[in-house]
């Protein structure tokens, strides 16, 4: 029995290059709800999202990320953040990330994380009150090419993984 969630991590790519092709409202929708159904830790939920569908915002966005030139060319930009006083607002929002780029790929849609933290110039684009620090921007659009799913270079299993104790191969 195929397990879609799983399917969805096992396949899962980083998507750089969009088509020019707006995403349906329902499943912009259901990204976003991903987003903001996500566990958060201790139930703080201390972050806050931007969602970007204007071109020219996204443009601008893509200028203002020099990992993340991309964006430019996406449909839909979410702005991801967090409150700096938060001690869980990193991991909080890096599960939400992850719930959204999985919800969407589900829908066809591709992503990937662009920026890491202290994204002042962006945090100042959308308005977001300085008790907030930008954590990335995530573009989402359509591939533009065929990518294959599930073809990642991984490193084997028992590497990364132990069991019980460092150096404990999985059986």
């Amino acid at each position: 029995m195929e397990h879609p969630v799983f399917e969805a991590v096992r396949t899962v790519l980083a998507v750089r290059e969009f088509q020019d092709k707006p995403i349906p409202d329902e499943v912009i929708r259901r990204i976003v709800e991903a987003g903001h159904l996500s566990a958060s830790s201790v139930n703080l939920q201390p972050w806050h999202f931007v969602l970007m569908t204007d071109r020219e915002s996204l443009r601008e966005l893509g200028v203002m990320i020099s990992t993340g030139r991309y964006i430019a060319g996406a449909a839909a930009a979410v702005v991801v953040a967090y409150e700096k006083a938060s001690e869980y607002g990193i991991s909080d929002v890096s599960r939400a990330i992850q719930s959204m780029v999985l919800t969407a790929w589900g829908d066809g849609v591709g992503s990937n994380w662009a920026g890491w933290t202290g994204l002042e110039s962006v945090r100042k684009l959308v308005g977001l009150p300085e008790k907030y620090d930008v954590i990335a921007v995530v573009p989402f659009g359509y591939p533009k090419r065929s990518i294959g799913k599930g073809k990642k270079k991984r490193k084997p299993l028992a590497e990364v993984f132990s069991m019980e104790r460092f150096g404990t191969p999985m059986s």
